[in-house]
């Protein structure tokens, strides 16, 4: 088979493109098919897209985003399928989905991991935000010959358009990344951590406090992996920028993993992305009990579901004081993800999207 993979991003730059079916293009080659990976943004314009200022390299950069996804019309008869990630332009109408679909008549499979048809405003998108489009998401359910999913709460809203919905978790690679683990007994000072974008960020707030309080009594480092600085008056705040280069040496030096996010519709289509790289690694997850999160982590077995203050400083109290405990629950995080969230576990599931 041929296939087109049509997307925002350059490879090997967003988490949900890699996580999601980057790491399975391999998997496609050694099965005989070939593929192409058709991204809307270039390089020069993904260097900058979040950074301040840039306006007119930015629109110009958008502007050679349509052109591209234009001249690639021309192209896409040739492919038996359309695997197109999240949307095939950041903003306006769903027009190549709608001749890529309708009038070119190709198999398109749409994945999508986040509650994308909801409006989510920052201070990074707000000037595109009112032209995003989001309703279209519906539109391209409907047009989709099967559509992806991150979680159920996703493929629950993509069946009320489309019969042919496949649950497809974003998955870790044990093998080749994510291929070492966090040996919890060695007597390192212990690194609490947290890994994301400036977007989540201020989902740690909620358990400032908590770390406020522990840290007047026990010795730690409270690590924040990510693409901008936080502002947090912790006196064991550790910034470290995200590289890629460095990712899962940086992640190793987490002894456990924080996700607490709010409970909201936005974030019931979060995937537990992070839970998932922090278990991957043999770390506890300490997540909020919304969305996918209760799915990931079982409480007291592989990490801990924290709804309140009280279960926050519980679950971290005991991880502080008991380094064989972090040690279980870090194997068993491992074991999870290996039986259930790794690219090993869901190669048939992935390669299925293309039957």
């Amino acid at each position: 088979m041929k296939i087109l993979f049509v997307v925002p991003y350059p490879a090997g730059k967003a988490p949900s493109q890699r996580f999601r079916f980057e790491q399975y293009l391999p998997l496609l080659t050694e099965a005989g098919h070939t593929w192409l990976l058709a991204s809307f943004i270039d390089l020069a314009t993904w260097d900058i897209l979040y950074k301040p200022g840039h306006a007119f390299a930015k629109a110009t950069g958008i502007v050679l985003g349509f052109l591209r996804r234009f001249a690639l019309l021309f192209s896409v008869p040739q492919y038996d399928y359309v695997f197109i990630h999240r949307e095939a332009s950041p903003i306006g109408p769903p027009v190549f989905e709608w001749l890529i679909a309708k009038l070119l008549r190709k198999k398109v499979i749409y994945d999508f991991d986040d509650a994308i048809w909801l409006p989510n405003t920052s201070d990074a998108n707000k000037i595109v935000a009112g032209v995003k489009w989001h309703h279209k998401v519906a539109s391209i359910c409907r047009w989709a010959y099967k559509v992806s999913c991150g979680n159920e709460y996703l493929a629950a809203y993509a069946r009320q358009f489309n019969s042919r919905v496949v649950v497809n978790p974003t998955t870790i690679d044990t093998v080749h990344l994510h291929n070492k683990v966090r040996n919890q007994l060695t007597p390192d000072r212990l690194v609490i951590g947290w890994t994301g974008t400036h977007s989540t960020l201020k989902y740690i707030e909620q358990v400032v406090p908590v770390l406020s309080k522990l840290e007047q009594e026990f010795d730690f480092e409270f690590r924040v992996i990510s693409n901008q600085p936080p502002r947090l008056p912790l006196k064991s705040l550790v910034y470290v920028p995200w590289k890629k280069e460095t990712e899962i040496a940086d992640l190793l030096h987490f002894h456990v993993g924080l996700m607490p996010l709010e409970d909201d519709i936005w974030a019931k289509g979060k995937c537990a992305f992070k839970a998932l790289q922090y278990m991957a690694l043999g770390e506890p997850a300490l997540v909020s009990p919304v969305g996918m999160n209760t799915e990931v982590v079982q409480d007291g077995y592989n990490g801990y579901v924290c709804s309140d203050a009280a279960d926050w400083e519980s679950a971290l109290r005991k991880l502080l004081q008991t380094p064989a405990l972090r040690s279980e629950l870090g194997h068993n995080a491992r074991l999870t993800i290996e039986e259930r969230y790794s690219v090993t576990a869901n190669r048939p599931n992935f390669l299925a999207l293309f039957t």
